[in-house]
């Protein structure tokens, strides 16, 4: 079918007639292909249920020139599921993957969010000489500061040549760490936010974008794959004060920011207009009570917990499979415009919407 609207929330399929599979996910303007990009992991093998051990298959790519009618175009960093040794095999969690390109070496760099058993969380780096690829590893096992590292985004700032990561400190601060030049790995330059917050409260999935020489982050709480309040903060120095603007979703009545977690902003390039989105990982779980429950039993179990602020270096990966029992292939997506409130961004829920 061809569409000429977003519903967010609703089943989307590709040009080809098949459900996009693109999550935890980035999206921009291609201004040389005049098309938009939209990558992220490919969750079509993740059917749950409690013998399967697949948590991703790899990186998938789409292209639109409208934002509405998505192109399959492929892998570009596919699973290694004959490598129990890579940090690409689809049982280990690859999340979230962001790509920026270096105007210095001329390589787009891939950074990936890894989690597989005993070795914890930690980053995984590749660079290509295209976008579509082939990449190859830098750093297969990089925990930036040698800290373990959670949901995280990228940004790099042409204005000033610097390169930025956040990633959550699982789970009790929010990172903010300079990248080197070829923005495959940080600096000694790092910041701390959100100190000392616990699940759920914790932040994690920051979402960064700018508007009118303002910086602004979208963080999402902590508790799985249950949604949760969304929270925006705004700052002008990546590693200075960092101003909460509280919640995000406007007349959001079931705490679950419309059931959904953000994960990329998109402005129109020359307007001043900007769509929010995010995915809905489970479907059947928009339910209000439900959530409130977990959100409370989130709170009991960490409420003695005592955050290791050590300094941890990586190790080896586990090399066996890993049973992963939710069924990930039917999450969708929520794609919402952005409304202003003076400096303040603010998400309504629409049910059906057009550029």
């Amino acid at each position: 079918m061809k569409y000429d609207s977003i519903r967010p929330g609703q089943v989307w399929l590709d040009t080809n007639g098949k459900p996009i599979q693109a999550h935890g996910f980035s999206i921009f303007w291609n201004e040389d292909e005049k098309l938009w990009y939209w990558y992220g992991e490919n969750k079509e093998r993740t059917l749950g249920g409690k013998n399967n051990t697949v948590w991703h298959w790899g990186v998938q790519l789409y292209t639109s020139p409208d934002l509405y009618n998505w192109t399959d175009r492929g892998l570009i960093i596919p699973p290694t599921p004959e490598d129990l040794t890579s940090p690409l095999h689809p049982t280990y969690c690859m999340d979230r993957p962001h790509i920026l390109y270096n105007p210095r070496t001329k390589k787009y760099v891939a950074w990936l969010k890894i989690m597989a058993g005993e070795v914890s969380q930690f980053m995984s780096v590749l660079t290509a000489e295209r976008f579509e690829g082939p990449y190859t590893f830098v750093r297969k096992i990089y925990k930036p500061l040698d800290m373990d590292t959670g949901d995280f985004c990228l940004h790099a700032d042409e204005a000033t040549g610097k390169a930025y990561i956040w990633f959550e400190r699982p789970h009790f601060q929010l990172i903010c760490a300079t990248l080197t030049d070829d923005y495959t790995g940080v600096t000694d330059e790092y910041s701390v936010h959100y100190d000392g917050l616990l699940p759920p409260d914790t932040r994690e999935a920051p979402t960064y974008f700018a508007r009118n020489g303002k910086r602004y982050l979208i963080t999402s709480g902590t508790s799985g794959y249950y949604p949760n309040p969304s929270r925006v903060c705004v700052f002008d120095d990546p590693h200075g004060e960092y101003r909460d603007l509280g919640l995000i979703c406007e007349g959001d009545r079931t705490g679950t920011s419309f059931s959904a977690q953000f994960t990329s902003v998109i402005q129109i390039p020359g307007t001043d207009r900007y769509i929010a989105c995010a995915d809905r990982w489970m479907p059947q779980w928009y339910v209000k009570p439900l959530a409130k429950q977990i959100i409370s039993g989130m709170k009991r179990h960490f409420a003695n917990y005592v955050p290791d602020t050590s300094r941890q270096k990586a190790r080896p990966l586990p090399a066996k499979e890993i049973h992963h029992r939710e069924n990930t292939s039917i999450s969708r997506y929520v794609w919402l415009p952005i409304e202003w409130e003076g400096e303040k961004p603010v998400i309504r829920w629409k049910k059906e919407w057009s550029l």
